[in-house]
């Protein structure tokens, strides 16, 4: 992950959502983080993870009135300013304002159930997502913040919001089985052996 300090139709930071939105379509995605525009790092073990994944959990929702949100396009708003997390939950009717009436633009981090992001190894991203999202999420208030790590293995670290901070549950190796409990209007259980997220 790295600022973007390049001239462009916007000139110079601190940027605003606004300059997010007029960025070109180029295929890369950028967060806002206070105030400067940070690309966000992502290959095709990365993506096909996080696609995974959100498929996953999708087939273990069943009737719970939730959408999976994956592929960095859903926006969301926290501390900083805007993020675009590999996997997010939320409640049917957010989602559906965010669709049907653009309305708003941005889903507020506050309805957010689940957070899950993918770490990228050595990129710049990894400490933003180990670090700094750990406290923007715990901030907002979301239940559960999950990590995938991919390099050498595949592991998954889940944290679960206790008062202002994340608690570490043990962490789930290929191999072993990855169990988590999702509160919505239904209690979503989800259970997979972590290997099954680099299967083709």
């Amino acid at each position: 992950m790295t600022a973007w300090h390049a001239t462009s139709d916007a000139g110079f930071g601190p940027y605003t959502v606004l300059d997010l939105y007029d960025l070109p379509e180029d295929g890369k995605g950028f967060e806002l983080e206070d105030g400067w525009l940070v690309e966000v790092a992502a290959g095709a073990r990365h993506n096909w993870i996080a696609r995974t994944l959100a498929r996953k959990i999708e087939g273990m929702l069943g009737d719970a009135a939730v959408i999976v949100c994956d592929g960095g396009e859903w926006e969301i708003s926290t501390p900083a300013g805007v993020r675009k997390p590999d996997i997010a939950l939320v409640p049917y009717d957010v989602a559906r304002s965010v669709i049907a009436d653009e309305s708003p633009k941005l889903i507020p981090g506050i309805d957010l159930l689940l957070v899950v992001e993918v770490v990228s190894p050595g990129s710049g991203s990894e400490r933003t997502d180990r670090v700094r999202k750990v406290r923007e999420y715990a901030e907002l208030g979301v239940p559960q913040y999950w990590i995938i790590e991919h390099q050498p293995k595949v592991r998954i670290h889940r944290g679960i919001l206790d008062g202002a901070t994340y608690r570490w549950e043990p962490t789930a190796a290929e191999g072993q089985q990855f169990t988590a409990e999702i509160e919505a209007d239904k209690t979503i259980r989800v259970e997979f052996d972590p290997a099954v997220l680099i299967e083709i």
